[in-house]
């Protein structure tokens, strides 16, 4: 296992986290949940924190939860950075496609289709912004779980839009690495499209308590199936609605027991995510 003085020293860009701030940008009140307490992220919080690990860039996702479609708070922060923070924004479907161009040149890099938090094809709506994102090569960012692969399947399969798929599908585990939900989260490994997943936020779907073995086997695969050069890394700061504490440190921790390799670290904690948001070419492996 690596030790954390290690991986603290070695360049490392955060790709899943998630600013809330409601005393400074207050929550939508229409959106299910607000988070309180040691959910919150400020801004004023999350520099010094990465700054403290080791963080030199991270990719901060709009939640769902406390602002919704409101993407001020993710937008100051992306302004503060100067450069250094990319975003993932939940946009309306409706969204024109000069608007969206003006949301990348302030360093928003693609759009998150939350699943979990919609019912059974909502998103079948949003084809339009799917496209709008491929001709400016912006990012589809992915969150499903368990069967939910197949209705993302069927939504990305006649475009060419990039795809990141988030918390490496949320699969799962009593289906196994053999079930046909998880052999098909394997296949969008072959997109002819840059396709890339999060092997991220084992707590969504592994039992606690810490280091969720339970999920180590699907990491292991998905890594086989992706390769380091289709796979990125993100803390999921700061752990909206967990039954038990999780810290940063441990987060940092685990990626160094899941990626005992430097070089196969180095590409999924740094280079595969520099090439995705900030660097990218469509030659991209």
């Amino acid at each position: 296992m690596t030790d954390l003085a290690t991986l603290i020293s070695e360049p490392k860009i955060d790709t899943h986290l998630h600013l809330l701030d409601p005393a400074r940008h207050s929550y939508a009140a229409e959106t299910g949940y607000h988070p309180a307490g040691q959910e919150l992220c400020t801004l004023d919080y999350l520099r010094p924190l990465l700054a403290a690990h080791g963080v030199g860039k991270a990719v901060l996702v709009q939640p769902t939860s406390g602002y919704g479609p409101d993407n001020t708070a993710l937008l100051e922060a992306l302004a503060a950075s100067n450069g250094a923070w990319r975003g993932i924004a939940v946009l309306a479907p409706d969204i024109s496609f000069e608007a969206l161009a003006a949301l990348k040149a302030q360093g928003i890099v693609g759009a998150a289709f939350q699943m979990p938090a919609h019912p059974p094809w909502h998103f079948r709506a949003h084809a339009g912004l799917i496209e709008k994102l491929a001709a400016l090569d912006m990012v589809l960012d992915l969150q499903f779980e368990g069967e939910q692969v197949f209705e993302a399947m069927a939504l990305i399969e006649e475009s060419e839009v990039r795809v990141v798929i988030d918390h490496c599908g949320r699969p799962d585990l009593a289906a196994g690495l053999d079930g046909f939900a998880f052999r098909a989260l394997k296949c969008l490994a072959e997109r002819e499209a840059p396709t890339c997943i999060k092997l991220s936020g084992l707590h969504k779907f592994a039992a606690f308590p810490w280091p969720f073995e339970g999920a180590h086997g699907v990491v292991a695969e998905l890594l086989r199936a992706f390769g380091p050069q289709r796979c990125l890394w993100g803390s999921d700061l700061p752990y909206l609605r967990l039954p038990e504490r999780l810290d940063y440190g441990m987060s940092l921790a685990l990626a160094g027991q899941l990626f005992p390799d430097p070089a196969v670290r180095a590409q999924v904690m740094h280079e595969t995510a520099e090439r995705m948001f900030w660097n990218h070419h469509r030659s991209m492996p």
